[in-house]
């Protein structure tokens, strides 16, 4: 890890539906604020430690068929894991962290989407991360008919849910967007690749406080 004098912490997230683009993008800009000399790590969810990865492969197993408070409870596990293990030690360094989702997509994917109950969704998101919460995240907001033109051939589990389902994910991510304006910054996702990656530029210089531009 490339090491700089930068001493102050921040997490970053990327959100959005499955075929938005957000795990291209959290590559750039890894690529990015590492060639500036930044020290940065990259983690991804579920996954990113042992045994959250042995988790990620339970849950996007197409075979398997799990029932949605399980569902919900082993994103949490593999979430407080990777926090634990992963994400606070970063941060504790002064590092800037970047995570290919966090908390915001399970109250989508499982409040919104599964129709769970969203207070306790939320509830159990706090206790998973002991209440850490990302100082900027951005949403990758796409249409699910584009989205699903990008999506690989071969799907997941939760990839292979219904159209309607995606919708409502979509409306969910919306609303906590609208909810939260302050921390989460929508990106037209629909727009070619480097096109979104200006628009992610000009919102992390402006977080950052640095110039990214060039």
């Amino acid at each position: 890890m490339i090491k700089s004098s930068r001493s102050k912490p921040c997490f970053i997230t990327f959100e959005g539906i499955d075929g938005c683009g957000k795990s291209t993008q959290a590559l750039l800009v890894y690529r990015d604020l590492t060639k500036r000399g930044f020290s940065v790590a990259m983690f991804r969810e579920p996954g990113s430690t042992n045994l959250s990865e042995k988790i990620r492969s339970i849950l996007l197993n197409e075979k398997n068929t799990i029932s949605d408070i399980t569902e919900l409870l082993l994103y949490q596990a593999a979430r407080s894991e990777l926090t634990a293990r992963e994400i606070r030690p970063e941060l504790a360094k002064g590092n800037i962290v970047l995570c290919d989702r966090y908390y915001d997509s399970t109250t989508a994917y499982q409040g919104y989407g599964r129709g769970l109950d969203l207070k306790a969704v939320r509830t159990l998101n706090r206790i998973a991360t002991k209440g850490l919460t990302p100082d900027l995240t951005l949403l990758f907001d796409i249409d699910l008919k584009t989205a699903i033109s990008r999506r690989k051939k071969k799907k997941d589990r939760l990839e292979s849910e219904s159209k309607s389902f995606f919708v409502k994910v979509r409306k969910g991510f919306q609303e906590i967007a609208r909810k939260e304006r302050r921390r989460i910054k929508v990106v037209d996702a629909t727009q070619p690749v480097e096109n979104v990656f200006l628009d992610v530029k000009k919102i992390i210089s402006r977080k950052l406080k640095i110039d990214v531009s060039s």
